[in-house]
């Protein structure tokens, strides 16, 4: 028996229909292939870490100064992870406290910006994330952003990719006092060290969120935005595979104080000690050398995924990818294009009643809402540490062009392909099964 079938055996003893609940979850993913690029599978560790009696207790403020007693073996467990963190990123400093990654980016909006002033970030349609600049969101509602595109002529080599002579002209002419890149739908490198030049020449503060990069980061499969950024925020899940939770770094010390006191109290109150015990134990996992192997293969299942989908008529936006996600642009698919029935909220519900599990995404320039998008975005972190490699892409890809043509072909045919599909995902689940089991 698994330590989760134990766990849920003792939740169903207190209350059957949470652990229900619970189970039902755990099968859903153990018989479907997670394709969005902002999950993951974590370790058993990772995930029962949350569940110690870490969960008890206060600790208001930092190790070594809180405003509870008690917290002598919680300073330990923070100072532990800071030290990972640090190890990780290569940085001086490392606060393991936001709740998630878009309360770090507010946190660092907060302490290196007064209220109304003005940042530079990409066109959110292009990829960006709402906590960079959405009118409704913190980001646009209490800050001024002013956006870069990515190239848009079709005949430039880069095409779909970040301008930074675009990036460059905002800056001049709206002189930010912060310049944000990083990005949660853009499937390319980042160049930190050409970021930084343009925030040099303006005066800006460089900030990069690598949300989605930083298990690559760590892997050595992306280049790090040290030494370049003066200021960086992450998740602590996605690729870099640990518990929900966000985490900010520097190497600049007033950054940091900054940063500290506009977190707490500026923003939160106790931390969540349990979660910031289970980024620990992810820290130390991406510590170990196996753990750039993996992050090479997440690449790799990448770019062979990319390429099948190429390979069965589907355009990948910027004509690939250099990380862990790619944007199909389902356009390219369906004969009516942007007029067409295969939308990215068509796809996603297709593939999911297939047990293939994605999210609909808006490509560079589409002109439908962001609930119905003109593509869909896939990842494979979670693939990844499932075990699938190439050849498993690859069928991944088949799967996908299959059910996606039989939607294009009539409610029968989807219906046919959907059942049959299903069962061929669910045999491929059978043969990796989920971490601890």
């Amino acid at each position: 028996m698994s330590i989760h079938d134990q766990i849920v055996g003792l939740i169903r003893q207190q209350d059957p229909e949470a652990a229900s609940i619970i189970q039902a979850e755990a099968d859903r993913q153990a018989s479907t292939i997670e394709l969005i690029a902002s999950e993951n599978h974590a370790s058993t560790a990772v995930m029962h870490a949350m569940g110690t009696c870490l969960t008890n207790k206060y600790a208001e403020g930092y190790p070594g100064r809180r405003y509870y007693g008690g917290c002598e073996h919680h300073d330990a467990i923070e100072r532990l992870a800071q030290d990972r963190a640090k190890q990780m990123f290569g940085c001086a400093y490392a606060n393991v406290q936001p709740h998630s990654g878009a309360q770090a980016n507010a946190a660092v909006f907060m302490a290196l910006m007064e209220p109304g002033a003005t940042f530079a970030s990409l066109v959110l349609a292009d990829g960006g994330h709402l906590s960079h600049g959405l009118p409704i969101n913190f980001s646009g509602h209490y800050y001024k952003p002013v956006h870069y595109p990515l190239v848009r002529d079709e005949k430039n080599a880069d095409f779909e990719r970040i301008d930074y002579d675009a990036v460059r002209a905002v800056c001049l002419e709206h002189k930010p006092a912060m310049l944000l890149c990083g990005y949660s739908a853009y499937p390319r490198t980042i160049d930190f060290a050409r970021f930084r030049a343009i925030a040099d020449e303006v005066g800006a503060l460089l900030m990069a969120d690598v949300a989605h990069i930083s298990g690559l980061i760590v892997g050595g499969q992306h280049p790090s935005p040290f030494p370049h950024a003066h200021v960086v925020t992450t998740t602590t899940h996605k690729s870099l595979r640990g518990p929900r939770g966000g985490l900010i770094l520097t190497n600049d010390e007033e950054i940091s104080k900054k940063v500290d006191r506009a977190l707490f109290p500026g923003m939160q109150g106790g931390p969540l000690m349990h979660v910031i015990a289970s980024k620990a134990v992810a820290f130390g996992e991406a510590l170990k050398p196996e753990y750039k192997s993996y992050q090479t293969q997440i690449v790799a299942n990448a770019k062979a995924l990319a390429g099948a989908l190429v390979e069965h008529g589907y355009r990948i936006t910027s004509g690939g990818t250099d990380n862990h996600l790619m944007l199909v642009d389902l356009t390219s698919k369906d004969p009516q294009g942007a007029d067409g029935t295969l939308t990215g909220k068509a796809a996603e519900k297709w593939l999911e009643n297939a047990g293939l599990i994605c999210n609909k995404n808006g490509i560079p320039g589409d002109q439908r809402k962001p609930m119905v998008t003109s593509g869909i975005r896939l990842g494979t972190p979670a693939t990844t540490t499932r075990g699938f490699k190439e050849a498993e892409m690859k069928v991944v890809a088949s799967f996908i062009d299959r059910v996606l043509s039989a939607g294009l072909a009539g409610e029968d045919e989807l219906s046919r392909v959907t059942e049959q599909v299903r069962g061929e995902v669910r045999d491929l689940c059978a043969k990796f099964p989920m971490p601890g089991h």
